[in-house]
């Protein structure tokens, strides 16, 4: 009678690990964020130099749309 138990628990193990594998992975569901976006998260931090990131930013920002400008004119 041991033996039908046995195969029951096996199966049992066998099922538990095809179906653990089945689910969404955590890595598969994370959203990769651009740089641009870190530095955005970071610069509404109340960090110690958050102010100075997002300074960055603009100032970055101000830059594409001189450059963007500038390409336009002609």
């Amino acid at each position: 009678m041991k033996l039908p138990r046995a195969l029951a628990i096996a199966f049992l193990l066998i099922l538990t690990g095809a179906l653990a594998g089945c689910g969404p992975s955590a890595a598969g569901d994370t959203a990769e964020l651009t740089r641009g976006q870190k530095d955005t998260i970071i610069s509404k931090l109340p960090i110690r130099g958050s102010r100075g990131v997002g300074r960055a930013l603009n100032a970055v920002e101000r830059s594409q749309a001189r450059a963007l400008a500038h390409d336009s004119i002609g």
